[in-house]
């Protein structure tokens, strides 16, 4: 910490006070334009919601905003940096500090600086933060705003370990239970127990599952032996939790980061198809941070030369290139879920892609 305030310069205060602070000021902007068109957008789900004004903002708003500063911050950390700095060569304010014998990369550490602390933002928001207000977010969503969406998932059959096997039917995500329930239990290629149950319920307070009206046989060689369950209420403990069946796909940003390496670990003996979008989402927390560095170099080079036209034509072009990221992100993410891309790949091919061109642009860019 004492090497880097001994480095930091008059000049180096300067630039760093206007990068984060036309950062901050511009994705507040962003930020207060997309809550009005949210709100407008989703008035009628408010209405329906019967939730007080104090409830929308605790229940969505504290959920929603953590989410759009992040999904922003890519797009207004390139904006600010194009911004600034073509404003600073425009003013002729560049070409005297490397006049005055400043070598550019020594010109471009109180970037750097900036961009350090907004990758540490961002990656302790990705790491701690959005799970806990991604989850007041989606369940107000899945709630209010998605409730005419299919809320039931059928035909559900997993493994929970090396010995057991489970069978729902259906099952209700709203209501937390499933319908015609079985589950078998082997020894090798024997079976040694089989359950089933015509309904299964998910106690939030026991946290443990409830089996109704069930039937257990048990096997051990040629003896077998029937409990039966009419009318009646068991509880059970499973190695499964219902967002293991969840019909929103928002569910895996809900995670924690030590649920999701947990669910990882599962869905490597479960095998319910899920396995990219769980890595997908944990590459992505800590991979996608790096766009501060990338952008930023990015950034620099494109608007430390003054050209005509002004602070237009490289806010033009640092817009483009902006998009140009964010829409590589979405095509890498749908061909991972979807087309089978491996996830690291996939997070880590915009960045590398994007760093490339950005040490190439910064290689013509004036010295």
């Amino acid at each position: 910490m004492n090497l880097i305030t001994g480095r930091i310069k008059i000049i180096d205060r300067y630039i760093i006070g206007k990068y984060l602070g036309t950062f901050i000021y511009t994705l507040a902007i962003f930020v207060i334009i997309i809550i009005v068109f949210d709100l407008s957008e989703k008035m009628d789900d408010f209405m329906k919601s019967g939730l007080s004004f104090w409830g929308i903002l605790s229940k969505y708003y504290a959920g929603s905003i953590p989410f759009y500063v992040n999904m922003l911050s890519p797009l207004i950390n390139f904006i600010a940096v194009i911004f600034f700095t073509a404003k600073m060569a425009d003013q002729t304010e560049i070409v005297p500090i490397l006049s005055g014998g400043v070598s550019f990369n020594r010109f471009l550490f109180p970037y750097f600086v900036s961009a350090s602390i907004i990758f540490s933002a961002n990656l302790i928001s990705n790491l701690y933060i959005l799970p806990y207000t991604n989850t007041l977010k989606n369940q107000f969503e899945n709630t209010f705003v998605k409730r005419n969406d299919p809320s039931t998932k059928s035909y559900i059959h997993m493994k929970l370990d090396n010995k057991t096997y489970i069978y729902i039917e259906n099952f209700d995500n709203k209501t937390n239970s499933g319908y015609r329930f079985s589950l078998d239990n082997f020894d090798g290629d024997v079976l040694t127990k089989k359950i089933v149950a015509d309904n299964i319920k998910w106690d939030s307070l026991k946290r443990k599952w409830q089996l109704s009206n069930y039937s257990i046989r048990t096997i051990k060689g040629l003896k077998e032996s029937m409990i039966y369950g009419s009318g009646k209420v068991k509880d059970t403990i499973l190695d499964m939790r219902p967002d293991d069946f969840s019909a929103y796909d928002n569910v895996v940003q809900n995670l924690t980061t030590k649920e999701l390496g947990e669910k990882i670990r599962k869905e490597k003996i479960r095998g319910t198809g899920i396995m990219n979008d769980l890595q997908f989402e944990r590459y992505k927390r800590f991979l996608h941070p790096l766009s501060a560095y990338v952008l930023t170099l990015i950034g620099v080079a494109l608007s430390s030369r003054k050209v005509r036209g002004g602070v237009g034509v490289s806010l033009g072009i640092g817009i483009f290139i902006s998009f140009a990221y964010i829409v590589f992100n979405q095509f890498t993410q749908m061909f991972s879920t979807k087309g089978g891309l491996p996830p690291f790949i996939a997070v880590l091919a915009p960045t590398l892609f994007f760093g490339i061109l950005g040490f190439y642009l910064l290689k013509r860019a004036p010295k």
